[in-house]
């Protein structure tokens, strides 16, 4: 079977799949696998909230295990994380969070990791994920733009607004790296480097960049 990394957006939003799957035209090459992105047509427009995350579980597990023959990794693509442990119950492959991704990927370019994210109510639901995966403590700030996924659409504002936030973890807070918290943002990150002067991680390409790792590592043994 040809290498395939099945890269899940949550959400029902195919914008957000196509700004991912653009984001990662450099992660495709000749003789590596194939990098497929699909949206969960059982999901929410946007994941905004605990209970959200938490209804996307079931669909989610079974599109992975409908999925497991065709696949040799998959990436869940929501900052949210959901449903990663279960996920990795329902099958025998690599499966990569892009929030865990993003942040350990941070954890090796600074010291004080920045979180641009969209809402303030997903704020606790973050602080409960980074306590849990033991690295509170190199968070330096997790600030909203305040826009939902559906008002994504408007590049100009998300750019503007992620500036912004940017700006005020790295001046107020001390972020030394910044980490992009929604999958909706990958298109912006090269802008908001360079408008920043800061490193900024797609935890999305972070996670793509794992399971290849994962897979390349595996290949030549």
């Amino acid at each position: 079977m040809a290498e395939r990394i099945v890269v899940i957006n949550p959400n029902c939003n195919e914008q957000v799949t196509a700004g991912m799957s653009a984001a990662l035209e450099g992660f495709r090459f000749a003789d590596g696998p194939a990098i497929d992105c699909r949206t969960l047509a059982e999901g929410p427009p946007g994941i905004e909230s605990q209970i959200l995350s938490d209804q996307v579980i079931g669909p989610l597990c079974r599109m992975i295990a409908a999925e497991d023959k065709a696949a040799s990794a998959f990436v869940i693509a929501c900052f949210s994380d959901p449903g990663l442990h279960s996920a990795r119950e329902s099958t025998d492959r690599p499966v990569v969070g892009i929030a865990e991704a993003g942040i350990t990927t941070a954890m090796n370019l600074g010291q004080n990791v920045g979180i641009v994210s969209i809402l303030a109510n997903s704020l606790p639901r973050h602080v409960r994920y980074f306590r849990a995966m033991g690295v509170a403590h190199c968070i330096a700030g997790d600030l909203p733009i305040d826009m939902t996924v559906s008002e994504l659409a408007d590049d100009g504002k998300v750019f503007r607004r992620m500036s912004e936030v940017g700006g005020r973890l790295r001046d107020e807070n001390g972020a030394d790296v910044l980490v992009m918290g929604c999958a909706g943002f990958s298109r912006h990150r090269a802008g908001l480097e360079e408008a920043l002067g800061l490193p900024v991680v797609d935890p999305t390409q972070a996670a793509v960049g794992m399971a290849l790792t994962i897979l390349r590592s595996r290949s030549r043994r």
